[in-house]
């Protein structure tokens, strides 16, 4: 089953909520791959209001793969997603940033490299609407121009190979 783009979105957002637990709770990947499906598969608690209600918005085993393929390559490619942030970051060092706002730059520069198959627009644009809902509309236009340097960079390069 292929993964469309509104499951595509929810595993995004899975997989920065990961990423999120990852870099802040420096807990080993597994065990945040594992803790944080479990969680989402126990029956929501009526006392909670922050427990997913929705239960059209949970993710299927493909989705879920993806999202946790999501986390694995933004860690594997850290370093190189780290130096273009650090490139195209004009007056930020990448330590001084917001977690999350590192984390969704970091995540989408991940796609912008390894995935291929979703276009730089897309990859833009989904990452724009997780720093509105996880960060800010403040956050929005900075992201927006790291990422579209970063993008215009990529191209460069690819285009440059043989």
């Amino acid at each position: 089953m292929a993964v469309n783009g509104a499951a595509r979105h929810r595993a995004r957002e899975a997989a920065l909520q990961m990423l999120y637990q990852w870099e802040v709770g420096r807990a080993p990947v597994p065990d945040i791959l594992r803790t944080y499906w479990a969680g989402r598969d126990a029956p929501p608690d009526p006392e909670d209001e922050l427990a997913d209600a929705v239960p059209e918005s949970a993710l299927v085993e493909d989705e879920r793969a993806y999202a946790n393929g999501l986390v694995t390559g933004t860690i594997e490619r850290l370093a190189d997603a780290d130096e273009l942030i650090g490139a195209h970051a004009k007056n930020w060092r990448i330590e001084r940033m917001a977690a999350i706002d590192r984390l969704v730059l970091r995540l989408a520069i991940y796609e912008l490299l390894a995935r291929t198959d979703t276009p730089p627009a897309v990859v833009i644009n989904e990452a724009l609407e997780l720093a509105r809902t996880f960060s800010g509309e403040e956050a929005v236009p900075f992201i927006n121009g790291v990422l579209d340097a970063v993008r215009r960079s990529l191209d460069r390069t690819t285009s440059a190979e043989p």
